[in-house]
């Protein structure tokens, strides 16, 4: 074979490799924002798992899913070990990076099919690496567990126990959402009112009595730490309720109705809750400037 031959033959087979990665790109980004709460990070993740399948892709190519899940689920599990034992943050909390989509825009639909909220994705925070991989692959995406051990190094029994102790921590948390958007939205429509009134016994009708109100505004940000119970969250709503006024609104927010605080252009705050048993059960405020001017969504097009 001369080296012309062999050169267009490699450039088949690459190829060949960059088509079935792009088929699988969705399903990959979505195992890594889960791992990872950022999808600037997710799309780092993705890039690198390319690169390896670039430098070495497997012997067999037949169906490169399972491969692409185990190097995407180790870099993953690397970043997050990093993460952990780094710790460099500083003083603040730090939320997930939101996905936010125009409630009534063609993408929402696919965005309420498929994704998960903000308050879920923080209780993954509070898993261990090997745990939330775990929990994601197997409870998630379906991957067996043999699949799963290859990946934290663990035996089988030892990875389903990972799993099964997410699973608790999970269910645990009660931050499971109702139904679906259109359900979520008139109450989230009248939470809205009520915040931007400041009317307190509104409010207090709305929130689940175990109702939990975070804020990440960023590195250093002056904020309170999270604050626990309808009626402290309500206080705090009604004495804030100029933030919610006269700029807001409705979106869906990683897949369940929330608000987008702010002009076109200018947003200052995205919304997102949780509603559970028709209540409000977590009120998650990112208003973070490094997290709302993104890649994905609607902030990108000025609302």
């Amino acid at each position: 074979m001369n080296p012309s031959t062999h050169s267009a033959d490699d450039q088949g087979a690459r190829s060949l490799l960059a088509h079935e990665f792009e088929r699988h790109r969705t399903y990959l980004r979505g195992v890594a924002y889960r791992m990872l709460g950022s999808m600037a990070e997710a799309e780092d993740a993705l890039q690198e798992c390319w690169l390896r399948l670039d430098r070495r892709p497997p012997e067999d190519r037949t169906d490169l899913r399972p491969w692409l899940t185990t190097v995407v689920g180790r870099i993953c599990l690397d970043l997050l070990r990093v993460r952990r034992s780094r710790r460099d943050r500083g003083p603040g909390l730090s939320l997930p990076e939101p996905i936010i989509v125009a409630h009534d825009s063609p993408e929402a639909a696919a965005v309420q099919a498929d994704s998960i909220g903000i308050a879920l994705l923080v209780v993954f925070e509070t898993l261990s690496p090997a745990e939330r991989l775990a929990f994601v692959l197997h409870d998630v995406f379906g991957v067996p567990f043999e699949t799963i051990s290859l990946v934290v190094g663990r035996s089988r029994a030892a990875t389903r126990q990972l799993a099964s102790r997410a699973r608790r921590r999970v269910r645990a948390a009660r931050v499971e959402p109702d139904a679906d958007v259109a359900v979520q939205r008139p109450i989230v429509d009248a939470f809205l009112a009520a915040s931007r009134d400041g009317d307190l016994e509104r409010l207090l009708a709305l929130l689940d009595p175990d109702v939990v109100l975070r804020i990440d505004a960023g590195v250093g940000a002056a904020v309170p730490p999270p604050i626990s119970g309808a009626e402290p969250v309500a206080v705090y709503l009604q004495s804030n309720a100029r933030f919610f006024a006269p700029h807001c609104r409705p979106a869906v927010v990683n897949g369940g109705a929330g608000v987008v605080v702010g002009q076109p252009g200018r947003v200052i705050g995205v919304v997102a809750v949780a509603i559970v048993g028709g209540r409000i059960r977590t009120v998650d405020i990112v208003a973070d400037a490094a997290k709302l001017t993104g890649t994905h969504g609607w902030l990108e097009r000025g609302g």
